[in-house]
């Protein structure tokens, strides 16, 4: 109807998640990390010079190499946002994009612990290099079971090009995932501005605890949004019940809620086992997709059955 008013959640879709949106959050922060890489460049110099005091940041002000820490973190940040901004689009592309998060941290706290190698020592006696070694290794795993994880989502997505038009129940829980990606933006924000927000209080202004007793830099903020996430995969999971009578998709998405909370337990540990976690969380993902997928190539066959009982 002509001058009908836009509905709210529109509105806020459009100023948050629309592609314009997400092409000027691009921009911002690229310009953010390469100013948060030469400030953290000139921390180190000024530590070097004894100008700044290296104890406030330990580890992140020891050797330039340190430095890529930063921009790795704000691209975190970027990867955050695109998470929530395709969630209404594919249900597939929000847990990959959760599983490229788990490993841009993991290839940050590489860069942060690169500088603490210890290659005087033997490299099986030295805790550090052994960690170091772990990563290297997960990090190969890990980058190959997204690529097959998107592989698997787009031979999909090519068998279902052709098919009918999404049915009223899909567009409805469509609408729904937008309404629950605007409700995360605005959560996911304010536990970010939190998060850090507390952290550096405890850092520079809180001189009765000290810096070991914060919680590891590189679960800052991502311990808390992986519950988050938690909680929003299980609150679709229980809508998609009431859109969808489909048993393979049910299981599809029980799989990838239990996928996300692997990896959340592994934000818990430390060693081996923190890459054991996150490779098996993974893993787990994979398989659920390919199992799911093999299912759609069946489906057309079983509905052909059914007909010819039928008749």
């Amino acid at each position: 109807m002509p001058g009908k008013v836009t509905p709210f959640w529109n509105k806020a879709y459009k100023a948050l998640l629309s592609e314009k949106t997400k092409e000027r959050s691009e921009k911002v922060i690229i310009t953010i990390a390469v100013v948060g890489f030469i400030i953290h460049l000139l921390l180190i110099i000024l530590s070097k010079l004894g100008i700044f005091e290296a104890d406030y940041a330990p580890g992140l002000l020891d050797n330039p190499i340190s430095s890529i820490y930063t921009p790795f973190s704000f691209i975190l940040v970027y990867e955050v946002y695109l998470l929530v901004y395709f969630l209404p689009k594919s249900i597939t592309f929000y847990i990959g994009k959760q599983y490229e998060i788990i490993l841009l941290i993991l290839i940050r706290r590489l860069f942060k612990d690169l500088a603490q190698l210890d290659l005087q020592k033997s490299w099986f006696s030295s805790q550090d290099d052994l960690q170091f070694t772990y990563d290297i290794g997960a990090t190969l795993i890990i980058f190959t079971l997204i690529f097959i994880f998107y592989y698997l989502n787009s031979k999909r997505t090519a068998v279902q090009q052709g098919k009918l038009p999404q049915q009223e129940q899909t567009q409805r829980f469509i609408e729904t995932k937008k309404k629950l990606a605007i409700v995360l933006i605005v959560v996911l924000f304010f536990l970010a501005v939190y998060s850090f927000g507390n952290y550096f209080n405890q850092l520079f202004f809180n001189v009765s605890k000290k810096v070991a007793s914060i919680k590891d830099i590189n679960n800052i903020f991502f311990d808390e949004f992986f519950t988050i996430l938690i909680l929003s995969d299980v609150l679709l999971l229980l809508i998609s019940y009431t859109h969808t009578s489909s048993f393979r998709s049910v299981i599809r998405n029980s799989g990838f809620v239990i996928s996300t909370i692997l990896i959340k337990l592994s934000f818990g540990t430390e060693g081996l086992l923190n890459n054991v976690l996150v490779v098996s969380a993974i893993s787990f993902g994979v398989l659920i997709l390919l199992i799911h997928n093999f299912y759609e190539t069946i489906e057309p066959l079983n509905k052909t059955e059914d007909q010819g009982l039928v008749s």
